[in-house]
């Protein structure tokens, strides 16, 4: 986990207030010439607009959910809101500021009132988030905090979040991952890779995170890959790898500070089966497998990126509704629209914690 200051996010957020400003910023960031916001094409570009502007369109503007995009449901939850921030954040727009300045906002007033005193982040009685919802929460609250300099984000966002990833560094288990509930139980890679990106963005904007903790966390990924180079549910299952779990762990590793070597090789090798529309077909779970597979391919860069992004890329521009939202069965399309609008965008590098 190595640490961005937040003095230079804070640089990179001053950029944002002229996305074309940012775009170069962006691009200067990118030491791959494989890596170009030129990826994102003018069609591709109308769908994020629509995207994003379908998911504003379904925020909640007052009353008790404020900045969360349903009364119940996944809509009502931290998880969803989380997302669509990260997805509106990644369009250029700081907080507060650019065409979704507002929409975050909300989103972060949203989040922040459903940290609990014990730095839990979950809507009160809502059972369907549980620690995924609090990794994605935190990712989010890491980045705006990281991003802004306004006196309310640092009082506010700054000891909501310092709650938050102690909650987190409490309940890891003894083998280094986290499961459903706040507290010490066993683990699965599913849950852990969301906590371990809330965590390596709390750090890089700041935040202390124990060293024991990542070295934890470390230890728990690897002892999840298989011997195929794919990665598994739980370490103690012995499961067959998927393509959801594979995609986590390569981004797990990544977020870890482990950037090369055989298990990252292998295992990206073994999602290469799985490239969108021309590999393997992978069934559930589309648009979390996908979220974590373009961020671990964008981190390899080189031939791994320049194959996967135009494949995923023409892949959910053929998927998108005629209202601009992405249908997901499994969770909701409000979930299914901000992950879509997250992987189309990852050219932009405008977030820190996709920075390569």
């Amino acid at each position: 986990m190595n640490t961005i200051s937040r003095r230079t996010a804070l640089a990179w957020a001053t950029a944002a207030l002229g996305s074309a400003a940012l775009r170069a910023r962006g691009q200067e960031l990118n030491t791959d010439s494989s890596r170009s916001a030129d990826m994102i094409t003018p069609k591709t570009q109308e769908a994020i607009d629509r995207g994003l502007t379908w998911l504003g369109k379904r925020q909640m503007l007052s009353g008790a959910n404020e900045g969360a995009f349903g009364h119940s449901g996944y809509q009502g939850g931290v998880a969803v809101s989380s997302l669509a921030g990260l997805a509106f954040m990644c369009s250029g727009s700081p907080p507060g500021q650019g065409p979704f300045g507002k929409q975050i906002d909300r989103c972060v007033k949203f989040i922040t009132k459903c940290v609990q005193e014990t730095g839990y982040i979950s809507q009160p009685n809502f059972g369907q988030d549980n620690m995924y919802g609090h990794g994605f929460a935190t990712l989010f609250l890491s980045e705006v905090y990281g991003m802004s300099d306004r006196g309310d984000i640092d009082s506010t966002v700054g000891d909501k979040l310092r709650a938050a990833v102690k909650l987190t560094c409490q309940c890891q288990n003894d083998a280094g991952g986290w499961r459903y509930s706040p507290q010490k139980s066993d683990a699965d890679l599913s849950i852990t890779i969301c906590n371990i990106m809330g965590l390596r963005a709390a750090r890089d904007a700041g935040i202390h995170v124990p060293e024991e903790v990542r070295e934890k966390c470390i230890d728990y990924v690897q002892k999840s890959q298989n011997a195929d180079g794919g990665f598994r549910y739980q370490i103690s299952s012995g499961s067959h790898s998927t393509f959801p779990l594979t995609a986590a762990g390569v981004v797990s590793l990544y977020s870890a500070g482990i950037y090369d070597g055989e298990p990252v090789e292998k295992a990206l090798k073994w999602l290469m089966k799985y490239v969108p529309g021309k590999g393997s077909s992978n069934t559930g779970y589309f648009f979390y497998g996908h979220y974590y597979a373009v961020q671990a391919m964008w981190h390899a860069g080189g031939d791994y990126w320049q194959q996967w992004y135009p494949a995923i890329r023409d892949t959910l521009l053929a998927r998108q509704s005629s209202d601009g939202s992405y249908a997901d069965s499994e969770v909701c399309a409000e979930f299914g629209t901000a992950m879509a609008c997250i992987i189309l965008q990852m050219p932009n590098n405008y977030l820190p914690i996709f920075s390569p």
